[in-house]
């Protein structure tokens, strides 16, 4: 569903896919071949939300903003994994965020990184580019490795794939190569 706020409606390109029980609210734009997956909440009601190209949002995720201090802003290619929430942080390109992660406010997450499942990135924290992150509160472990950086290229394929193929079954599909 996408949602008007006080007068704001997302701006969602058709070659997007959001799932129909999937909500997104008010000052959020998606860049191109974005996906939003069942359940999860997109809420740019008290700040804005910008979202890149290819990015997937899974199942059960919940993106909200600060007001007045903290927008939420998400590269390119980025894969945001199931039940993450991100709240005010960057997420620069070509992350992978692991299943259930949290990502504070303030918090900013280089690209070429992964955000291990269930971390948590305390507010206000930097994580230099083409890291390995994990814990509760998370540590950088490692640089990313080649092929860890070529698995979170492959996710960002496979669900602009996924997409496509839901976007094609609902008879909606708006240039995806399925």
């Amino acid at each position: 569903m996408i949602r008007t706020f006080q007068g704001i409606k997302p701006t969602v390109p058709k070659s997007c896919f959001i799932e129909d029980t999937a909500v997104v609210i008010g000052d959020v734009v998606m860049g191109d071949e974005c996906s939003v997956w069942f359940n999860a909440v997109v809420r740019g009601d008290v700040n804005y939300i910008r979202i890149g190209n290819r990015t997937n949002v899974q199942d059960l995720c919940m993106l909200h903003v600060t007001h007045d201090t903290h927008p939420l802003i998400i590269g390119n290619d980025v894969t945001i994994g199931h039940h993450v929430v991100l709240h005010g942080c960057t997420i620069h390109d070509r992350v992978l965020v692991g299943m259930g992660a949290i990502i504070m406010d303030g918090a900013v997450i280089g690209e070429d990184s992964v955000v291990g499942a269930g971390a948590l990135i305390v507010e206000g924290r930097i994580v230099p580019p083409k890291s390995l992150i994990l814990g509760s509160p998370a540590k950088v472990k490692r640089s990313v490795t080649a092929k860890e950086l070529a698995w979170v290229k492959e996710s960002a394929e496979n669900y602009v794939r996924y997409a496509g193929q839901y976007l094609s079954d609902s008879g909606k599909n708006a240039g995806f190569k399925v």
